[in-house]
């Protein structure tokens, strides 16, 4: 069982430690879960209440709080909680167990070359004139086709698809079943289709006509950068001519979805189920929530946000934050919804002054029906 000591967590993190540094943990829990094995994670005031319920002696708090009065007996201090989670988890992740070497049940071709320190696991096959960096870690059931290029410190994890002619940079982390490297879904019609001409008339159809499809044929390929993360599931087509590109330190989630010829700038964040239509430019530092949509040939400037569920279906400018179908500026998409919301309402307003303007009209032209008929003097 590997332990870790407190004051080498806190120098690995570069944060304030007090207290008995050579206390040791194995792992880290939420405050009423832990252990006195563990360190409670409580970055903030409102966990105080679950140390007490808990077992811990040690814990990562926020700074200024009065460690000793909680019972403890070791803490770190964290001026930035979450970035704090990503210096201890990444201290406590050991990681998949993948033994160091080539396993007897993999199949790799003669001419493919495997960097020193590698780790493959059983049931991974190579392709031809595939490379495969230092210290990379292939789990089980991996395809890495002909001609892919992996760089160092990769790791590869369980049934991945990696396409011919691929290129990884380093360190790239890739979930369970995500496919890098399949073909574009690009076809044409002989004659021009029903949807080049709704696109043309913006939806008016002159006539119904059978057709067919022929398949365009992906002749480019995948290129990923450095830190590049790719989630369970995920799927980014080969480019027809060009390759499909993702640059340095962008991170996909579960299930999203790059289609052919796309391009997607440094340090984005794709979160699941995003879909990325072909040939759309996203640019750098660009933040899509889940489900988030863009319409191919679209390009999305550099540190444009998109809130989960937005359509973008026209060019967005550069740092626009978007919400909504179809995209529109945030504080707008807001201030429509509160307008929806307040329609019933209105609607109610608008059928009851048109029944008094009903009923004040007929009044004037029927006149005061207690009245008898009036004579002129």
């Amino acid at each position: 069982m590997v332990t870790h000591r407190i004051g080498d967590i806190a120098e690995a993190l570069g944060a304030e430690a007090a207290g008995d540094l050579d206390l040791c943990i194995i792992g880290a829990a939420e405050p009423a879960q832990a252990s006195s094995q563990h360190l409670a994670l409580a970055m903030t005031p409102q966990y105080a209440d679950g140390l007490a319920r808990g077992g811990a002696v040690a814990a990562l708090l926020w700074p200024g709080a009065d460690w000793q009065g909680l019972g403890l007996r070791a803490a770190i201090f964290a001026p930035r909680a979450r970035v704090a989670m990503s210096g201890i988890t990444a201290i406590l992740d050991a990681g998949p167990a993948i033994a160091r070497g080539v396993h007897p049940m993999t199949v790799i071709d003669p001419s493919a070359m495997i960097g020193e320190g590698a780790a493959i696991g059983p049931f991974v096959t190579i392709g031809a004139g595939a490379v495969i960096g230092a210290r990379a870690r292939i789990a089980s059931h991996v395809s890495i086709a002909e001609g892919a290029v992996i760089g160092d410190d990769a790791l590869i994890l369980q049934g991945v698809r990696i396409g011919a002619r691929v290129r990884i940079g380093d360190r790239m982390i890739c979930q369970p079943g995500a496919v890098i490297g399949s073909d574009g879904f690009s076809f044409v019609t002989p004659e021009p289709s029903g949807v080049e001409e709704i696109r043309a008339t913006l939806g008016h159809r002159q006539e119904i006509r059978a057709q067919g499809w022929m398949r365009i044929h992906s002749l480019g390929s995948v290129v990923l950068g450095d830190d590049v993360e790719i989630g369970a599931n995920a799927t980014l087509d080969r480019g027809t001519v060009r390759d499909t590109s993702v640059g340095n330190g962008t991170k996909l989630d579960n299930m999203v979805h790059l289609a052919h010829n796309v391009t997607v700038g440094r340090d984005c964040l794709l979160c699941g189920q995003v879909g990325i239509a072909g040939s759309a430019r996203i640019g750098d530092r660009v933040v899509m929530g889940g489900q988030v949509g863009v319409g191919d040939n679209i390009f999305v400037g550099d540190d444009v946000i998109a809130g989960g569920g937005t359509k973008i279906m026209t060019n967005a400018p550069a740092g626009r934050v978007l919400l909504g179908y179809p995209a529109m500026k945030m504080d707008t998409h807001i201030e429509l919804q509160k307008a929806l919301r307040r329609l019933p309402r209105l609607s109610a307003r608008v059928q009851a002054l048109e029944a008094a303007r009903e009923t004040s009209h007929n009044t004037h032209h029927t006149g005061d029906p207690t009245k008898g008929p009036q004579h002129d003097q």
